[in-house]
């Protein structure tokens, strides 16, 4: 069930956005190659929702900075999207988006900046990711206060949360809404709090909110390192998930990017099978949208063929790789799934 928050209702609907008229674009336009490919996609993606299956999200790279919130809160909304797994820094740099936005500063110049004006940059502490930067004060040190009250308070209550529902905490009990400088129906993690979902975040500890809980438990701030539930765990609770949600029907996975984001949830398949020796459905949909080169032996690059012999995917499964800048794709897909 939908959880009551602190997030306000947005003063547009979303629904007036006419995402009609983006799905008959692209139906037009785009005919052939990775644009074809976008379309097959998508309607797959709405095939597999519309009769009964439930689809699991992937996100790496800076797609939270890129605002891809923006369309993804509406899928999560709409139930589009069931579960994510993300990367430390999405999950974070959503919320950061959230409480510091006029903050920010875009540097559209940002390839033929000088070591001299990336050295201004830092003094001034803003974090640049590609043309955008983060500020330091209004968005990680703000949100560092708040949250290590949460960890300081389950340290001693003797409670043990995932990175993402101390998020929730932070959500659901209005914590910083005082700061929010975006309307939150942008943001996915607070679409994905209404909505309760499990967001998965392997490797947390490459973030900057990872790296500030270890600097905190080392300060004695916190008084042990297991107030955060650890990957491992997740994937216990990823199994957990995964068993119930396939009971009646298939779950889909949708990838952007590749890393650990992907990796790491869509090995519960093979995990469950190979070596918990249960029968276990196969993903029922697959779709990455990546720049990744099949080379070195890449798993982000890897065509999803590699996946049959892997025991993820099946011979029948729908499968799609395009080729191209997720920050472009995924909120034309998101917008043709929207166009009921």
């Amino acid at each position: 069930m939908p959880v009551q928050t602190h997030i306000p209702k947005t003063k547009i609907p979303r629904e007036i956005q006419d995402y009609k008229s983006v799905k008959e674009f692209l139906k037009n336009h785009f005919r052939h190659f990775n644009a074809a490919v976008v379309i097959d996609a998508a309607e797959a993606y709405k095939r597999h929702v519309d009769q009964g299956g439930k689809m699991f999200m992937t996100l790496a790279g800076a797609m939270s900075t890129a605002e891809l919130g923006i369309p993804l809160a509406e899928m999560i909304r709409r139930g589009k999207v069931h579960a994510l797994c993300a990367t430390g820094a999405n999950l974070e740099e959503d919320i950061f988006n959230l409480v510091a936005h006029n903050h920010y500063e875009r540097v559209p110049h940002y390839r033929h900046l000088s070591p001299e004006e990336e050295l201004k940059l830092r003094n001034r502490g803003m974090n640049r990711v590609t043309d955008t930067c983060i500020p330091e004060e209004e968005a990680m040190r703000r949100i560092e206060r708040t949250v290590l009250r949460y960890w300081q308070k389950a340290d001693k209550e003797g409670k043990r949360y995932f990175p993402y529902e101390f998020m929730y905490q932070l959500i659901r009990d209005g914590a910083v809404e005082e700061f929010y400088e975006i309307d939150p129906r942008d943001s996915w993690v607070a679409a994905a709090c209404e909505k309760d979902l499990p967001i998965f975040t392997p490797g947390w500890e490459d973030s900057t909110l990872g790296n500030i809980f270890v600097a905190n438990v080392l300060r004695k701030e916190v008084s042990n390192f297991q107030v955060v539930k650890s990957g491992l765990e997740q994937m216990a609770a990823l199994i957990d998930w995964y068993r119930a949600n396939t009971r009646e029907n298939s779950v889909g996975f949708f990838q952007i990017g590749g890393g650990i984001a992907g990796d790491f949830p869509i090995c519960v398949v093979p995990l469950i099978a190979q070596d918990l020796r249960e029968k276990c459905r196969l993903w029922g949909y697959f779709c990455q949208i990546s720049d990744s080169a099949t080379s070195y032996g890449s798993y982000s690059g890897a065509v999803p063929n590699e996946k049959i012999t892997w025991g993820k995917l099946d011979a029948d499964t729908p499968r799609f790789v395009i080729e191209s800048d997720a920050t472009i794709v995924a909120p034309l897909i998101f917008s043709y799934v929207l166009a009921e």
